[in-house]
């Protein structure tokens, strides 16, 4: 029998006050925490008879250290950074400056390179970072300014009164896997807050919660997402410049499947490698791990990493539903900020300075509450006037059909993207419509039993331990820890489906989407075809793939205990 985490019921819990609780510490909590703290001393430097309060200002993030989770490519555009930290390269961890690009499409064996790189590309002024070090300079700022981190704490679920968000509970410590207290039991704390920020990242639990607690995406697109599989590796001196950056298209996805890839120039001789999938492909076999580690068998890819050595992994999801897809971000005591929201953009392939921006802007509206203590909707509702009148709008607008325009293959996608860039993101039409990344899952019957003469990769890979890798390995290289004795975060709300049905139509598609090896059917002679659903929960990366491409949507991904997952150092 599965159990799975839950707060435990009938449990008196301990409370706090807060005046603004900040819900995830990545780089739009941060920025929100930094910025609110800056106003608050200018504020309190110019009114010495009415001094604002930032010891009840809490940032909760669930890893162990600030920064463990975060994971992107990652390039900076420093636009944000510079209105939030004037001068911040001076202190900042940056690898390099971009100095260098390509954009290649590639077939099986051979490379074309694109005579002129996309404007949607072109990154000089950029900077290559690694976003586990640079979050982690951004939490210190945040600490020094007074203002409280408390890592190791999970959201699991928010308070309301009425409509009213009015706070958040955290995460009970020490349950066991039948869901019973441990002699170490902790429970969570119900946080009562003015203010809840939802900074969580792309497919927030709180946030999913939210937006369809109260019908948030009733008038939107669907938020659709991509899966980024990353390596980090060393390689020889010489093979890729500090500040390089490659893109390519093409292999070895299909022209049915959406996705690139994208080498990065770090310092050391360290370069940052991945390959994002959109999860809106149409065959339940594909497994975007097998994609990248065949990507790396491309002889030009080869030929860069040939007598390096991989050295750390990851997988993330991130929204590429872009503008017709972003719910309202404010209501009555509640924001929703950076991926939570759905601020990136998909055709620059960037959301770290768009998440920054946002909390920024989260910052001064929460500031106005407090000067003013109103936390009403009418109050907070200012967060949406702001980003809607700021260089965020302004950005995305010009994107806001990009991904849809390839829901029919990258050809119609290339069609759609030219034609948007002549007409100033209309394209076709003023608003392209969606649907769920899932929906587009075709059942093993609609499919040819070999893939066909476009067959996407199919199946695990088995790696050679050299150049490339099983999901196992590249696991180890995440450092992921969860705590053994607890029930599971990967909550299957129907297993019947998945042993009856999902076996049968879909062929078991968790088994290839999740990066980290989390799902297996197994023998199991009692059970209706033979084999039943297993989880290995504390494999997670808190990637958030299940939850998204799960063709029944009956898999729900819940906050483990705090403190457990990757470690993403230097990623």
């Amino acid at each position: 029998m599965l159990v799975f985490r839950k707060p435990l019921s009938g449990i008196a819990r301990p409370q706090m006050e807060a005046d603004v609780v900040i819900i995830g510490g990545g780089p739009a909590g941060m920025a929100c925490a930094l910025r609110l703290s800056q106003l608050i001393d200018a504020h309190n430097a110019d009114n010495p008879g009415s001094q604002l309060n930032k010891e009840n200002i809490y940032v909760l993030e669930k890893s162990r250290e600030i920064g463990q989770h975060c994971l992107s490519g990652a390039l900076l555009d420093p636009r944000s950074m510079r209105e939030l930290v004037p001068g911040f390269e001076k202190e900042a961890p940056i690898d390099a400056q971009v100095s260098k690009e390509s954009v290649y499409f590639l077939t099986k064996n051979s490379k074309l390179k694109f005579p002129i790189t996309p404007p949607s590309l072109r990154d000089h002024g950029n900077y290559v970072i690694s976003l586990n070090r640079f979050v982690k300079w951004m939490g210190s700022k945040v600490e020094e300014a007074g203002i409280t981190v408390f890592t190791g704490f999970a959201g699991s679920e928010l308070l309301f009164d009425g409509d009213r968000v009015v706070g958040v509970q955290t995460d009970d410590k020490g349950v066991d896997k039948q869901n019973q207290p441990k002699p170490n039991f902790e429970p969570g704390y119900e946080l009562k807050a003015k203010v809840v920020v939802l900074a969580e990242g792309p497919r927030g639990s709180l946030t999913k919660q939210l937006v369809a607690g109260i019908n948030l995406d009733s008038d939107r697109n669907p938020q659709t997402y991509g899966v980024g599989i990353k390596e980090l590796w060393e390689v020889p001196g010489g093979r890729i410049e500090p500040g390089e950056v490659i893109y390519t298209m093409g292999w070895p996805l299909t022209s049915k499947e959406y996705g690139g890839a994208w080498i990065y120039g770090g310092k050391d001789n360290v370069a940052s490698l991945g390959f994002v999938t959109g999860l809106d492909y149409p065959d339940p076999r594909l497994d975007p791990q097998r994609v990248l580690q065949e990507f790396k068998l491309h002889p030009f890819v080869a030929g860069l990493l040939q007598g390096g050595k991989m050295i750390r992994y990851g997988a993330k999801s991130l929204p590429y539903g872009g503008w017709w897809a972003i719910p309202p971000v404010a209501g009555d005591g509640w924001m929703i900020l950076g991926d939570s929201a759905g601020f990136l953009n998909s055709a620059r392939l960037k959301g770290i300075h768009l998440a920054i921006k946002s909390g920024m802007l989260a910052a001064e509206t929460t500031f106005e509450a407090l000067q003013k203590s109103d936390f009403s909707a009418a109050t907070l509702s200012q967060f949406q006037t702001r980003v809607e009148n700021s260089w965020i709008k302004d950005e995305l607008w010009k994107v806001r059909n990009f991904h849809q325009g390839f829901e029919h293959g990258l050809w119609a996608g290339m069609f759609h993207a030219g034609l948007q860039q002549i007409t100033g993101g209309r394209g076709l039409r003023n608003r392209y419509p969606s649907e769920p990344g899932h929906k587009h899952l075709k059942k093993l019957s609609e499919l040819p039993p070999d893939g066909g003469d476009e067959a996407p990769l199919l199946g695990p890979y088995k790696g050679d331990g050299k150049l490339t890798f099983d999901k196992l390995t590249d696991l180890y290289h995440s450092g992921t820890r969860h705590e053994e004795d607890q029930p599971s975060h990967l909550v299957i709300h129907d297993t019947n489906i998945c042993e009856q049905r999902c076996i049968k139509e879909f062929g078991s598609p968790c088994q290839n989407f999740c990066p980290a090896n989390v799902y297996e059917m197994v023998d199991d002679s009692s059970a209706p075809n033979g084999k039943r659903i297993s989880l290995n929960p504390s494999n997670c990366v808190h990637c958030k793939t299940c939850d998204i491409a799960d063709p029944y949507q009956i898999i729900t991904w819940v906050p483990p205990e705090g403190g457990g997952g990757p470690n993403y150092d230097g990623m």
